[in-house]
């Protein structure tokens, strides 16, 4: 068997999550992914897959075994586009990955609009509240918010006034302690997420200090999703932090009011990130060179609602 035909079945049952969704993603049959899996399985020596009726889970070699591939898969497509000359000519699955709301609301507009130009080319989108490994988790782009560490990624920078805000429904407001300063967190009840601080939210050094204000917290609710704590709050359960663009509709129409305007963070970028090497491809390049522009516009639109509709 193919070795690198057998490494495309196994990743395609790690993106589809079964054998038999890799059987449909590439037209074989259930019996072939099987044979494939085993044959890797025999020729690295090693157990990949924990196979269940219902589910997959890589082992620890299968962790660092599908890094490998998908590695040496990417390489292989930009190896075959530079040989036929198509740097002019994008094609292929360009795969990005973005946090849930702004991939939904703002990227996934321009997505349509690139695939509109670029026939050639199909996207394969993750939605993830998590900042992902790039080279080991096989993304193209990715749409990041917040500062970036020095790295050897690229960084194409595409919006520059994201701000974090503390926000709860004006009945809870009304209903609990006044919040005029972060301290004063600890009395209430907090709805968080585990991109936003699990038990800690962090705000600058009060007027006349040089220490950040670390409050500490027992939450009420820790979810996952954006949307779910931002419905929570809305429906009064407590006070939740969250960015200006998610919260700026719900303020507008009266459902969250913003609290601790004076203690906010300093404003985050928004890049668009692609690991070394990887804008010499033929996809990449003319993603980065067609959405940067419309981004850039998108997240200037929003840093403007958002200002206007919570007063700063």
């Amino acid at each position: 068997m193919d070795r690198i035909e057998a490494m495309r079945v196994f990743v395609a049952a790690m993106d589809e999550g079964s054998l038999a969704g890799a059987g449909r993603r590439l037209n074989r049959s259930p019996a072939a992914v099987s044979r494939a899996i085993a044959f890797l399985e025999d020729h690295v020596g090693a157990e990949l897959l924990h196979r269940t009726t219902r589910s997959l889970r890589l082992s620890e070699a299968g962790e660092r075994y599908a890094a490998a591939c998908r590695r040496i898969l990417t390489d292989l497509e930009e190896a075959d586009l530079a040989a036929l000359g198509e740097r002019s000519a994008p094609r292929g699955t360009l795969t990005l990955s973005a946090p849930p709301i702004s991939g939904e609301d703002v990227l996934r507009p321009v997505i349509d609009a690139y695939l509109e130009a670029y026939p050639a080319v199909s996207v394969n989108l993750v939605l993830l509240d998590r900042h992902t490994n790039l080279v080991e988790e096989g993304i193209d782009v990715a749409l990041r918010v917040g500062q970036l560490p020095d790295s050897s990624l690229i960084a194409v920078r595409v919006g520059g006034d994201v701000r974090r805000v503390i926000a709860a429904a004006p009945r809870y407001l009304d209903a609990h302690p006044r919040i005029a300063e972060p301290a004063d967190l600890t009395q209430h009840q907090i709805v968080t997420t585990t991109h936003f601080g699990h038990d800690t939210w962090v705000f600058p050094p009060a007027p006349g200090e040089t220490i950040a204000r670390s409050v500490r917290f027992k939450p009420r609710l820790v979810v996952n999703s954006v949307r779910a704590a931002l419905a929570s709050a809305v429906e009064g359960l407590g006070v939740t932090r969250l960015y200006t663009y998610h919260v700026a509709p719900r303020v507008l129409d009266g459902s969250l009011r913003i609290v601790l305007r004076d203690a906010e963070p300093p404003p985050l970028p928004v890049h668009l990130i692609t690991p070394q090497g990887r804008t010499s491809t033929p996809k990449v390049r003319a993603f980065l060179d067609f959405a940067a522009p419309r981004l850039k516009a998108a997240f200037a639109g929003l840093s403007a609602d958002a200002e206007a509709l919570t007063g700063r």
